[in-house]
């Protein structure tokens, strides 16, 4: 499984891809502004925007991306590492399952 980070701080990216490691996951991090941000995350399966590190533009240009592929979108206004801990194991128990997503 693919999933793809925008936001989040720098300093911490370190500990988001140790955490995308213990659960299997590859990480794609977008810290910053991107130009073609939308071709880069054609192939994801999941989006995790931190929605306090981003600009509105990035934000509007990443959902675009997504819009219409049946991708999961989850939004947090935190960016620390349980946040994403927390993001990791909402998507990987899937729809069926009870979960706090």
């Amino acid at each position: 499984m693919c999933i793809a980070v925008i936001g989040g701080m720098t300093r911490l990216e370190q500990h988001y891809r140790r955490e995308a490691k213990r659960a299997g996951i590859e990480l794609r991090i977008f810290n910053q502004s991107e130009v073609n941000l939308g071709a880069k995350l054609e192939h994801v399966d999941a989006l995790l925007i931190f929605t306090n590190k981003i600009s509105h533009r990035a934000r509007r240009e990443a959902l675009e991306a997504v819009k219409g592929r049946n991708i999961p979108v989850l939004m947090e206004h935190s960016c620390g590492v349980c946040t994403l801990r927390n993001c990791l194991s909402c998507l990987l128990s899937g729809p069926g399952e009870k979960s706090s997503c």
